[in-house]
């Protein structure tokens, strides 16, 4: 059997799917087993290139939330428990790691009064009133929205959710994209940024996925809505992270995707008859 050459792709494809295992390492607990031909998993992925295949990495890390979702809701408990069940599940496989994110944002942007103060508070490990009453609200809205899909539109909440995750995702690289990195020695600033090339990869690739939830029944005035308002409350993050630290942190995308998230899901439940 001849050997593989050096520099030679060990199968078609390879550096798509090794960035979107690279995804599923960084944003999630879920046990990716290093592939062929690919480096180091555990090292820090290069952030300049990697994103553009966060959306698929966004479906896969949706999708066990949403087969509890229909799971639960097929066994008889109820929209809210559902729902419930569903965001706990999601939380659990990435480690909140976007709540955290929201948490730190709000106690920063709430109690900081200059830009150091906010990058200090952000930094703190304990979370204050401000990122309590964030995370309660943020889960509140997320639980409510889906509740309130599954009782207006019975299964098709779960493909909801998990474009929902692939738009909020996708939209959470518009502040890596357009802000530089508010401290020189944040994970931010480690990883790099990503290009507009891989902003563009991705947004065409969430595109795609949002017409597929088209086909499994999502309405098409449902499916713009969750697509700019994604993108308003991602815009809105980011503008609010270049007035208040003049740039960009790996918390500051944890918010925007989470904000990101909300917003589509009550732009879905907005256009859907009660």
């Amino acid at each position: 059997m001849d050997s593989e050459r050096p520099g030679e792709p060990p199968f078609p494809g390879a550096s798509l799917v090794h960035d979107w295992a690279a995804c599923l390492r960084f944003y999630s607990r879920l046990p990716v087993p290093r592939l062929p031909g690919e480096g180091d998993p555990h090292a820090a992925p290069d952030f300049t290139r990697v994103p553009r295949m966060l959306p698929l990495a966004g479906l896969v890390l949706a999708l066990p939330g949403a087969l509890v979702l229909l799971a639960a809701w097929g066994l008889g408990l109820g929209p809210f428990l559902a729902a419930t069940l569903a965001v706990a599940t999601g939380a659990l496989i990435t480690g909140a790691l976007h709540e955290d994110g929201l948490a730190d944002v709000a106690d920063g942007f709430g109690g900081g009064t200059t830009r150091e103060r906010c990058l200090e508070i952000m930094r703190d490990s304990r979370i204050g009133a401000y990122g309590g009453v964030a995370l309660v609200l943020a889960l509140a809205l997320r639980i409510g929205a889906l509740a309130t899909l599954l009782d207006r539109t019975g299964s098709v909440a779960a493909p909801a959710l998990i474009l929902a995750a692939i738009l909020s995702r996708t939209a959470a690289l518009v502040p890596m994209v357009t802000l530089a990195p508010a401290r020189r020695d944040g994970a931010a600033a480690a990883v790099g940024r990503p290009g507009r090339t891989a902003l563009t990869v991705a947004a065409s690739l969430a595109g795609g996925l949002a017409l597929l939830g088209a086909l499994l029944g999502l309405p098409w005035r449902g499916l713009v809505a969750m697509i700019l308002l994604a993108a308003l409350g991602a815009l809105t993050v980011t503008a609010l992270a270049r007035r208040r630290i003049g740039g960009q942190t790996g918390d500051v995308i944890g918010a925007c995707q989470q904000v990101a998230e909300i917003a589509a899901l009550l732009g879905l439940v907005a256009v859907v008859p009660a």
